[in-house]
């Protein structure tokens, strides 16, 4: 029997009565490995040869996972840190507890994040308690790291260098004790990695015992084409190695736009179609412009240090036009047109140029409606923006510290509810979502004021995906305006877990997001 050179080697080392792997022929025979494994799919098919797969899975920690089996879990140093200070029996400022714990950037996030979700405590408002009853001893996660580390030999001097025999550091996963949803939680927070190796096996069969003992030529074989053997002629007689286009490669990732990102642009796309321009303005921006404008009491809970982001350096915006600042604080003071009262609550002007992170994109409105952004608008106009807005909100699947408005609102003369009801059914039409539901609602800026809601695909819970409203003529008649504005503030985020059936907005955005979901997902036209 004629063989080509590799063919050959693999049927004189392989074995009738023991399986050997790929890499122990390719060992044997002094060939690459990828070698071997054509020469054994080719063997296969001319029934010499019997391959067997099973694929290993080997789990592996990370570099931050190492310095957690040292350091303690974020959450975890975050939940000591509470007790020690006293938050099992009051309430205690979130800051004194982080400076207590010792974390700091990122690991401040991570903690955050974790820590109520594990029921070490509750964050609210700027202050944290910490549950006495918790046992980070029995934290699932910790003690998996843990596990890990020493199933592994990983010490604190573990470098992650690799051998012949894989990546050090690394451990077969079924001989861990580590249950699938923990190990699930610490790959997408990259303290754990989890691998797939394809392991192969050959053995001969009988047909190939008897060709092996009738005898095995080697042929040579051309793996290449080249000028030489074009202008000899012996490309005639020259017999031809084959290509298995089947086999195996390496993953090829590249990089791509975010998921969030294509959304925020597709969105924008529809909005323009409806004919709508961009507005465009700071991040940070005075309080006078992200809430005195709004017809905001400046006495309101949401305006408290709590659930804003102040600066720190600098404190205070110089620049506001003087007249504009009377107007707005005497609606503050004393209302607007012959029945109105205004809040009889303090205002400050100082309090007013304050400067923070914007909490809404309502604040770019304000700016274009009052005419300092482009010069005074005429009606009809329509305007939009699809930007980041901060808030101290509590972490949960459906809130973050940041996320994405889609700001808008609409000038004209006469408008109503039904207007705007319609405006957000051709909206979100666009994006296959037809069952959009409105609750009445109280906004301070607003009146009439509702909610939004669509019923999530997989859950089929309600969410809630935006607020709208007309604004009051406590906000328009200082600004300037006197036609009716239609406007609204919906989240990016909640319009996809509406379209793809995302359950955590984590999982998209933020410190802890799924990379695989990311990589996987693609938008929908």
């Amino acid at each position: 029997m004629k063989l080509p050179h590799a063919q050959a080697a693999v049927v004189e080392t392989a074995s009738a009565d023991e399986a050997q792997s790929v890499d122990a022929l390719a060992a044997a025979t002094d060939l690459p490995t990828e070698t071997v494994t054509g020469a054994a799919f080719e063997l296969e098919e001319e029934g010499l040869v019997a391959v067997e797969e099973r694929v290993d899975e080997t789990v592996s920690i990370t570099e931050e996972g190492r310095e957690y089996v040292n350091q303690g879990l974020p959450e975890i140093r975050l939940y000591e840190a509470a007790l020690e200070a006293g938050a099992a029996d009051d309430p205690i400022s979130m800051g004194q507890v982080i400076g207590a714990s010792g974390l700091e950037g990122q690991a401040v996030d991570i903690a955050l994040s974790n820590y109520a979700r594990k029921g070490y405590g509750s964050i609210d408002s700027g202050e944290i308690t910490a549950d006495s009853d918790a046992d980070p001893g029995s934290d699932s996660e910790a003690n998996a790291l843990e596990e890990t580390a020493s199933t592994s030999g990983v010490d604190d001097g573990a470098t992650g260098a690799t051998d012949d025999e894989g990546e050090a550091g690394s451990s077969p996963a079924d001989a861990l004790g580590i249950d699938e949803e923990t190990l699930e939680s610490l790959e997408r927070r990259d303290l754990l990695e989890r691998s797939e190796t394809t392991v192969r096996s050959v053995t001969l069969t009988e047909l190939g015992v008897t060709e092996l003992m009738g005898g095995v030529e080697t042929t040579e074989t051309v793996g290449q084409v080249t000028p030489d053997l074009l202008t000899s002629g012996d490309w005639e007689d020259a017999e031809f190695a084959e290509y298995n286009v089947e086999a195996d490669a390496e993953p090829v990732q590249g990089g791509k736009v975010h998921i969030l990102r294509q959304t925020a642009d597709r969105v924008k796309d529809v909005l323009v179609g409806m004919g709508f321009q961009e507005m465009e303005g700071p991040h940070v921006d005075a309080d006078f412009w992200i809430n005195d404008c709004l017809f905001m009491p400046q006495d309101h809970p949401a305006r408290t240090h709590w659930d804003r982001f102040a600066l720190e350096q600098p404190t205070h915006i110089e620049d506001l036009p003087a007249d504009l600042v009377d107007r707005v604080e005497r609606a503050h003071r004393k209302g607007v047109g012959d029945d109105g009262e205004g809040y009889h609550s303090p205002w400050d002007e100082d309090f007013a140029r304050a400067l923070a992170l914007r909490g809404h994109t309502t604040s770019l409105s304000a700016r274009y409606l009052s005419g300092e952004e482009t010069g005074r608008l005429e009606p009809p106009q329509r305007f939009f923006s699809v930007e980041k807005v901060y808030r101290n909100d509590t972490l949960d699947p459906t809130h973050l510290l940041e996320f994405f408005q889609i700001e808008g609102w609409v000038m004209a003369e006469d408008l109503s509810v039904r207007d705007l009801m319609g405006t957000f059914e051709e909206f979100y039409a666009q994006f296959g979502i037809t069952d959009i539901e409105f609750k009445p609602h109280y906004n301070p800026y607003t009146e009439p004021s509702f909610e939004l809601f669509g019923t999530h695909p997989t859950t089929g819970e309600l969410v809630e995906i935006g607020n709208s409203g007309l604004f009051r003529e406590e906000m328009l008649e200082p600004l300037g305006v006197e036609c009716d504005v239609m406007a609204w503030g919906l989240a990016l985020e909640r319009l996809l877990m509406l379209m793809y059936g995302f359950e955590d907005i984590r999982d998209i955005h933020g410190t802890l997001c799924d990379l695989e979901l990311l990589r996987e997902t693609e938008v929908t036209y």
